[in-house]
Order: C-alpha cells, then structure tokens, then sequence
C-alpha cells in the first residue's frame, strides 16, 4: 500500500491512523537490541483493533457534530499524543521551508481530505461500507504507481491482483443489482477517501524521501499542520456546537487519541521491528473488525454480498503488495 523508499517509513504512515496500509517497499529502521515492553503481536492485535473501531467511532462522531468538527477533534487530539511523544524523546520539529512546504501537502492527501471524505461518508453509509471501501487503498495504490512510479513494474500478479480487486468492489457494490439500495454519494466520497492516500504516500515518496528529520518529527509535523488546515475550513462550513453530548464526544477524543496519535506510535513500532511486509498485514484486519464492530454495536444491516466482496478486494489486495521469490544463487 505504499510507495516510498525513504531511509525510514515516513510520514505516509499517518496516513493510516485510519486507513492502515504500510509502505511495503519500505525498507524497515534498524533494530535496537533493547526489546519493547508488549510483545510486537500484542501491538499488532492493539493496532487491527483500533483502526477496525475507528470507522464506528466516526459514525458515533457524527450524531453529535459535523464531519469537520469530527475532524478537527481527531486531528487535534492526535496531534496532542505525538507532540507529548515528541517532548518525552526530546525530538525537534523539522526544519527547512521546502520540508514544511511539502509537509502541508502531505498533510492535506493524508489526513486533512481523507478524514474528512469518510466523516461525510458516514452520514449516508454504514460503518461497514465505509470499512470496507477503506480497504481497497492498496488497490488504488498499485494503479497509480504503476503509472507514477517507473520502479514499479507490472507483473501478471499484480494485474490479476487489480482485476480481483476491481471485482471485488463490484460485489460489495451490489452491481448486478443495479447499484440499488446504494448511496452513491456517500460511497464515492469513501472510495475517494481511500485514493487519496495512495497519492499522499506517492507525494511523499518523490519529495521528503532523503529527510533528515525523524519519523516522530515528520508525522508530528504533518498532522500539526493537518490540524491547521481543518482549523481555517470548519468555521467556513459549519457553526459553533451548541451541545457537547457526552458520546460522541467521548468518540472524537477517542478518535483522535487513540485511533490517530497512538495508533501511529503503535504502526512504527511494529514495522521497526518486524519490519513492513509483516507490519502492512494490519490492512487486512481492519474490514473485518470494522464489519463486526458495526453489526454488533451499531445494528448496521449486513447482505452476504458485502463480506463475500469484502474478502475479494482482501484477496485481490494481497496479490498486488505480494512479491515474486527471487531464485536463490546456488554456489558449485
């Protein structure tokens, strides 16, 4: 699901505080010899379900606020984890206009456009479509870096990978029906909102590729400045709450908090340490738990068409992120 080959993951895992993908190109940080405190399958089982629950904390966000309030809240309470990160490992923010510069626009492709895509996503789709939909970012980034991305090259795989995928979504869609019963709206602003991301980690990988800031830096940076984006655009659309009802208020932080800032520290770590071929397995996780989380929680209504296409787009996703074996040298 990625793209770039920075010497470190980046800020394009920011990206998937509510999406999930890991650049699996990207060559994994070196490995300390002090091991973590929670194994990193732990982590990994943490991190499927914060990112599965993230799509019904969204549509629990919405009965209370509007879709860029949601937002701004996820935003802004992610931002306040990494910088207490950023503070506890003494880490600075990057420095350099061009660094800032790019940042922002990482920020806007990342976060800023498709948070907000799958906040007003929800007001017409359930938590499970908009789950699922999430899911074919893998797919979208195949498309688009065999196009952007002369280091990608196509393979039978891959392309059989797209065409599952493609079907895939067409059964989710219920396409031999008609599309009907379908918010169209509402289901092009998820779909939209998992393309956006592809091109946020392409972007990222043609520009801030040699950085010399961190990872914590970057990511941090970049959803500050995804935070500013929303604070200049929410007066614009909407007004002031005049009720903070405790739900979906407790669902924003929650959101943010958890879901955005601490999912992020959970990604790098686990790609850090097992690297992100493995790390980028979350990805298809997040359907599953998304789908049941709004089944059992929210009594969101289920056709058999969902799930059987929901494994589709899975399978046809892992066919374009897996990787042909190299044949061993065999030495006389």
């Amino acid at each position: 699901m990625s793209t770039a080959t920075p010497p470190r993951p980046g800020p394009a895992s920011a990206s998937l505080s509510s999406s999930a993908g890991v650049p699996a190109d990207a060559p994994a940080p070196p490995r300390t010899r002090t091991g973590p405190l929670l194994d990193w399958r732990v982590r990994f089982a943490a991190l499927s379900l914060i990112w599965g629950f993230s799509f019904l904390l969204i549509k629990v966000g919405t009965h209370g606020f509007a879709p860029f309030q949601v937002t701004f809240g996820r935003l802004f309470f992610g931002t306040a984890v990494l910088a207490v990160a950023m503070a506890v490992k003494r880490d600075r923010l990057p420095r350099g206009l061009r660094t800032w510069g790019h940042l922002t626009v990482a920020a806007f492709f990342l976060n800023a456009l498709p948070f907000s895509l799958f906040a007003y996503s929800e007001l017409t789709i359930p938590s499970t479509l908009a789950g699922i939909c999430n899911a074919t970012s893998p797919l979208w980034g195949m498309a688009l870096s065999l196009v952007a991305l002369s280091e990608d090259r196509p393979t039978r795989r891959r392309v059989a990978g797209l065409g599952v995928g493609f079907l895939g979504v067409l059964t989710v869609l219920g396409a031999w029906q008609g599309f009907s019963g379908l918010d169209f709206t509402g289901t092009a602003m998820a779909l939209l909102a998992s393309l956006s991301y592809p091109v946020g980690w392409i972007y990222v990988r043609r520009t801030l590729a040699g950085s010399s800031s961190s990872h914590l830096s970057l990511t941090g940076a970049q959803l500050f400045l995804g935070t500013v984006q929303l604070a200049l655009v929410t007066p614009l659309f909407t007004t002031l709450p005049t009720s903070f009802p405790a739900g979906p208020l407790l669902s924003v932080i929650v959101l943010g908090a958890l879901g955005t800032g601490l999912a992020i520290l959970l990604q790098y770590g686990v790609v850090a340490e097992v690297g992100p071929t493995t790390g980028q397995m979350v990805t298809y996780f997040i359907p599953v738990i998304a789908t049941a989380a709004g089944v059992t929680l929210l009594g969101e209504e289920l056709s058999w068409n969902t799930p059987v296409g929901a494994l589709i787009v899975l399978a046809g996703a892992a066919l374009t992120q897996s990787r042909t074996r190299k044949p061993a040298n065999r030495q006389p």
